[in-house]
């Protein structure tokens, strides 16, 4: 059974959209995602939880899949 874990409210953690001064200029949704995603791949890496080139190689897999079969199924729908 997955039991979320609820700590004090200090280390809750906020909507960084929330509570961040806007300095420059705002990301689009993808670029934040992408930038939050390779910063935790990072930590992660640091603190040896998950390899960041075994990771690398399976994202580049995963991906080359996806997009096979998007084109299969475009090729499939014209047919």
């Amino acid at each position: 059974m997955n039991q979320r874990r609820h700590n004090s409210g200090a280390d809750d953690v906020e909507n960084p959209r929330t509570t961040r001064k806007i300095t420059g200029k705002d990301l689009k949704w993808d670029e934040e995602s992408r930038i939050q995603i390779s910063t935790l791949v990072e930590i992660l890496d640091e603190k040896g939880i998950i390899n960041k080139k075994e990771y690398q190689r399976i994202v580049s897999m995963r991906l080359h899949e996806i997009s096979k079969a998007l084109a299969f199924e475009e090729i499939d729908e014209e047919i």
